[in-house]
């Protein structure tokens, strides 16, 4: 059975931050999923406007972490500020976590893991301006493209999603053979 890989967004998510890993895994062999709050399609947001849509393949009531091997959490300012107040996500965050199985984050994506209070004593990094509630979470933040700390991947923009999407790929490669 293929590994698949669980990416979890909204309208607002930052377009190459969820395109370019979705991409990278699909061609490494992995299939993705598309989950969201509600059916139908999301929004993305390219830069400094909307961006095209992508086709949500699920629901977050119909998932869980049981189905998947890691969980992808794309930034974007809007995407992961909704999605913190949605409860089905942040149980997610805790039950991939819980199960063993990694959970990446990139840019705003780490709000989610402050969220679901996972972060605390844990190196990880992120877009610059939620740094702060990562500290005050009780994580170790760095500046790197990509920090990786037991089942926790994190990257800080969309300039880093090629190290960002090998590390989540590595991840699962691991993960399946170690199974």
């Amino acid at each position: 059975m293929p590994s698949r890989v669980l990416i979890v967004a909204t309208d607002g998510f930052e377009q190459s931050e969820l395109t370019g890993p979705r991409d990278a895994l699909n061609q490494a062999g992995i299939e993705t999923v598309i989950a969201s709050p509600e059916g139908g399609e999301i929004k993305g947001w390219q830069h400094t406007d909307w961006g095209d849509s992508v086709k949500v393949d699920a629901t977050l009531d119909a998932v869980s972490a049981a189905e998947f091997d890691a969980l992808v959490l794309p930034g974007g300012q809007m995407n992961p500020d909704v999605l913190r107040t949605k409860p089905e996500a942040v149980q997610l965050v805790r039950d991939f976590l819980e199960a063993g199985k990694p959970v990446a984050a990139i840019c705003h994506g780490p709000w989610l893991l402050v969220e679901a209070d996972v972060v605390r004593g844990k190196t990880v990094t992120s877009w610059p301006s939620i740094r702060t509630d990562l500290r005050n979470a009780g994580a170790e933040v760095v500046d790197r493209e990509v920090a990786v700390d037991g089942l926790l991947i994190t990257s800080r923009k969309p300039d880093d999603i090629p190290a960002f999407s090998q590390a989540v790929i590595e991840a699962v490669q691991n993960a399946t053979a170690a199974a």
